[in-house]
């Protein structure tokens, strides 16, 4: 069973929590989920997985789908909060670029406000 929830408060950010198994027989809801929930105005994309406590390499290409959707629609996807089993497997097959795995969302918070400082130096 996935148990999944979105806040789109922030606009243009994006929350969305994942709870319980991704696997063969959850990821079309996600799928399903994120094509219905998240609107164009999103152009950042956090997937908390603190509560996922099982990937399968279903859920895994359904990550790959919605961050190369994102991508086409000039946005990013972050995944935050990983569970130590699903961080072990997003190591061994290297699901994400690891600028966008982070810890905790205060880690991530940290990151976008130095990208955006940056950006102002720049």
């Amino acid at each position: 069973m996935l148990e999944i929830s979105i806040d789109e408060t922030q606009l243009p950010t994006a929350r969305i929590d994942l709870a319980g198994s991704l696997d063969t027989s959850t990821a079309a809801d996600l799928e399903q989920f994120f094509t219905r929930s998240v609107s164009e105005d999103v152009k950042i994309l956090v997937m908390s997985m603190e509560a996922l406590t099982f990937i399968s390499s279903e859920g895994l290409r359904v990550l790959a789908k919605i961050r190369k959707t994102m991508r086409n629609h000039g946005g990013t996807t972050y995944f935050v909060n990983l569970s130590r089993q699903v961080q072990k497997v997003f190591e061994i097959v290297r699901a994400a670029p690891l600028n966008e795995i982070f810890t905790s969302t205060a880690e991530l918070d940290a990151y976008m406000a130095d990208m955006q400082r940056k950006a102002v130096e720049d």
